[in-house]
């Protein structure tokens, strides 16, 4: 029987707390906003009022027993899973909090690279060791792709004592894997399933989408409801299904998230679940519609290349995200950051991403197509203004790494500090650099450092791509193993 969706617990409470005019003797400490009226002026004063502290009214993200576990129910229903976990620490804490809850020091994790990089982070925190599955690439736009089933398979011959899988799914360019095919082969070898949806949330309420992580029998998923949910930023959702404990993955999570959760992320994620429960089928269906528009039109200018269910193959692209606004721009003669930062700062549109060959557009459910004949506009502007021979222009954005020790080894090692990146080609990296977004990393602790990937940092950056990740800001130079280490 499905619970009533109209619901949100944790904002009806909030506004009836905020009608008592409770006096404030706790944290935090602007009190509802009087001893900061600069915050008032920026966020206004309904809003400041609802920062409040955890209280017995309002329950506790700890340990919840009244408000936010009738939340977690109403989450849990709307996604399909055996329960569901309210995060604040952004998507991040809750891939991390999977990936703790599955393995331990020692132990192996098979995984794709192509990963973000807190699932490598949580690595660095627990030992344990990732067995990498290397995905294809798409030769013309040089995306990795999603998981092979003979790739799965082999990995798991080769690694039979695994005891977990991780996989991207949807990735950040719309691609998906087998997954129910994958968590088939995965449990029948005793390995629980962790599934990175951060990309997703709209699968679990959009009409003909790709298979959601759950309807799949995942033991785990990272739903990142601020994404495509429409939910304020840094807010996600925990999934897990009827073989976890969540008495144990509540332990797990209060291991390093706040105990302090913002009750404005609380109450949207709240909101969000019962827009999208009442109201996603009907505007999912127009965001597929106004994404499919705008492939069409994009591909009418030439050039540019809006990639979409043409690209399916049936294994390594098992099925492709229709919301997903991906744009090759290499045939035009420039980088996807150079038409990026052409759309910001000369059109005035923002978009999620621009890597070496590819722009992304993110679409969901607050999006016009107004504003999408403008990008189309803008598109159609930088051909004609800016577009030349392509010869020079990497072509790939994702280059195999040689990995050498376990993240966490290779982390927390004797270093040479602040070695320049065109000298370290040799050399085992002892940090991350990466673009962001994706946040993908280029290079990850416990990597050998090759001249192909060193071209690829440079070209990165002369093109304008956001590197972050080493302790050298200006990512000019690297931190890499001490050469008296030998491996």
């Amino acid at each position: 029987m499905h619970l009533n969706q109209k619901r949100a617990p944790i904002y009806e409470a909030l506004e009836e707390f905020r009608k008592n005019k409770v006096v404030p003797f706790d944290v935090p400490g602007h009190k509802r906003g009087r001893g900061n009226p600069e915050l008032v002026n920026l966020l206004g004063k309904r809003c400041v009022e609802l920062d409040v502290n955890s209280m017995k009214p309002l329950d506790n993200l700890c340990h919840p027993i009244s408000v936010i576990k009738e939340a977690e129910r109403l989450a849990a229903d709307a996604f399909g899973a055996a329960h569901a976990f309210l995060m604040v620490g952004g998507t991040t804490s809750s891939v991390q909090s999977m990936v703790l809850t599955a393995c331990k020091c020692g132990e192996k994790i098979i995984l794709p690279r192509n990963v973000h990089r807190s699932v490598i982070n949580a690595l660095v925190v627990n030992g344990a060791t990732p067995i990498y599955v290397n995905p294809e690439t798409d030769k013309r736009l040089g995306i990795a792709l999603g998981m092979k089933i003979s790739q799965i398979e082999k990995v798991i011959e080769e690694n039979p004592d695994a005891v977990a899988m991780l996989v991207n799914n949807p990735t950040y360019y719309g691609i998906c894997s087998n997954l129910k095919r994958i968590v088939e082969i995965a449990h029948a070898h005793g390995m629980m399933v962790l599934v990175d949806e951060a990309h997703g949330t709209h699968f679990y309420f959009g009409d003909n989408m790709p298979m959601t992580a759950m309807a799949a029998g995942a033991d785990m998923s990272s739903v990142s409801m601020h994404k495509s949910g429409g939910s304020l930023t840094q807010s996600s959702f925990l999934l897990i299904g009827e073989n976890v404990s969540p008495g144990y993955v509540r332990q797990v999570i209060n291991l390093t998230q706040t105990t302090s959760a913002s009750y404005l992320l609380l109450a949207s994620l709240d909101i969000s679940r019962s827009n999208l429960a009442l109201r996603g089928h009907e505007a999912f269906a127009e965001v597929v519609r106004i994404a499919e528009y705008a492939r069409k039109e994009i591909n009418k200018i030439g050039g540019y290349y809006a990639y979409g269910e043409e690209l399916i193959n049936g294994d390594s692209i098992y099925a492709f995200d229709k919301t997903k606004l991906t744009i090759f721009t290499l045939d035009i003669g420039l980088a996807g950051i150079e038409v990026y930062d052409l759309l910001r700062d000369e059109y005035d549109i923002q978009l999620e991403l621009g890597d070496i060959g590819n722009v992304l557009a993110y679409i969901s459910i607050g999006d016009r197509m107004s504003e999408v004949e403008r990008l189309v506009s803008a598109l159609y502007d930088i051909k004609r203004l800016h577009s030349k021979d392509r010869s020079g222009l990497f072509d790939h954005e994702y280059i195999n790494p040689a990995v050498v020790m376990t993240p966490q080894e290779a982390f927390y090692a004797a270093k040479e500090e602040m070695i320049p990146i065109r000298e370290t080609n040799g050399r085992i990296c002892t940090e991350f650099v990466m673009c962001y977004p994706p946040g993908i990393p280029i290079l990850a602790p416990g990597e050998r450092i090759t001249q192909e990937i060193i071209d690829y940092i440079l070209y990165a950056k002369e093109k304008g791509c956001s590197l972050t990740g080493p302790e050298d800001e200006k990512v000019e130079r690297l931190n890499v193993i001490k050469e008296t280490l030998t491996y």
